[in-house]
């Protein structure tokens, strides 16, 4: 096991009802903004909820955040912030408006030029907004993490700190029954490849990291379809379940002492800053095609999971590497997610455009072992026509 240091200190607030329990996490005397998306918390009853929670604070509110949160529509939370004195943030929604929220921020305190240069220049985060959140849709794990991506110009970039970690997080499954079946299977899914990148590396016999994911991938697989089969998809442990999966997924303990694969998400995330595709769906096609060209490197580990995962002890190693794919592809149909290019109408063409913004990016060296340069990049895409 390689050598780590970790520390979450987000509380979780979980279960049905914890909404509430905002009233007490966020101090009295705060100037708080609450940020939310497009409005459907005020249908699912969610805004309703905070607006009671927060009935003896002072709160404002900026609406709008998108799917694929912009900066231009970010920036304009600033002026809020600054007319208001806000010294608090609340985001209420999913990962988009998390991550929005948490670039709002950082942005707030930003003492240089433009905020964007702590994204795409590096630039260190020396100070930030406190925040808290109220999770509507299981998925990313930013409402317990140090990171988030923000788009510019069709350039999605991701940017981390530690000053960015909510301080709370309101997980209730109830409020998750309001999605539609395709935010379901983009959450499933999402969750699902954070662990895998995560896990499909080589073994440094971590193995308490390896068996918290394999019980991640496990549940989602079982719970997964459940949330969309129209007998099981109201069952609040099934919710539940996803829910604690996927924040579970990404709050660093299981890439804790083990290295880590962010290839599938760094190809994936040029496909919806040029193309505007669903976060979920392009690591739906992405992922499977990793595991083909990069076979070799992660022999041992899909093996692993082909067994563990899967149940598959039959046959000769290719054929097990082999079917774990196609049944890894078979769950991701089963979540109603493309696994192909040409299932979101991209073909060959588009390639070439694809890694000019991975090379333009910096995402040269990518993988556990840094060996997947833009030549190998080239060949996941290829394979995942």
């Amino acid at each position: 096991m390689l050598n780590f240091s970790f520390q979450n200190t987000t509380k979780i607030l979980f279960g049905e009802g914890q909404i509430k329990a905002i009233t007490k996490a966020i101090p009295k005397g705060a100037k708080v903004l609450v940020t939310y998306g497009g409005g459907s918390i005020k249908a699912n009853g969610v805004y309703d909820q905070v607006a009671a929670a927060l009935s003896e604070h002072t709160w404002f509110e900026f609406s709008g955040i998108e799917p694929n949160p912009t900066y231009a529509n970010l920036m304009k939370a600033l002026v809020s912030i600054r007319e208001h004195d806000v010294d608090y943030l609340l985001a209420v929604g999913g990962g988009s408006v998390v991550d929005g929220t948490k670039f709002i921020a950082a942005a707030a305190l930003y003492e240089g030029d433009d905020p964007w240069d702590f994204i795409a220049k590096g630039q260190p985060i020396k100070q930030a907004l406190p925040m808290g959140c109220v999770l509507t849709l299981p998925a990313t794990g930013s409402e317990s993490n140090t990171g988030a991506v923000v788009t510019r110009d069709g350039n999605k970039l991701p940017f981390s700190s530690p000053l960015l970690r909510p301080l709370f997080a309101v997980l209730d499954p109830a409020v998750t029954l309001s999605l539609s079946d395709r935010q379901i299977g983009n959450g499933v899914v999402d969750a699902f490849v954070h662990t895998m990148e995560q896990y499909l590396t080589y073994s440094v016999n971590g193995k308490v990291q390896d068996r918290f994911a394999e019980s991640l991938l496990l549940t989602l697989i079982e719970e997964g379809p459940k949330a969309l089969a129209a007998e099981t998809k109201n069952d609040l442990d099934v919710r539940g379940n996803i829910m604690w999966a996927a924040t579970m997924a990404l709050n660093g303990l299981i890439g804790a002492g083990v290295p880590q694969d962010w290839s599938t998400h760094m190809i994936a995330h040029e496909l919806t800053g040029a193309y505007g595709i669903d976060h979920a769906r392009t690591l739906s096609i992405v992922l499977p095609a990793v595991m083909k060209i990069r076979k070799e490197a992660k022999r041992d580990k899909l093996l692993q999971y082909a067994q563990r995962i899967w149940n598959l002890t039959d046959g000769d190693e290719d054929t097990r590497i082999q079917r774990a794919i196609e049944l890894t592809e078979q769950f991701f149909t089963a979540m109603q997610v493309p696994t192909r290019l040409s299932h979101v109408d991209l073909a060959e063409a588009q390639i070439d455009g694809l890694i000019e913004k991975l090379t333009q990016h910096g995402m040269v060296k990518l993988g556990e072992h840094k060996a997947v340069t833009p030549d190998v990049s080239r060949e996941i895409l290829v394979a995942a026509l």
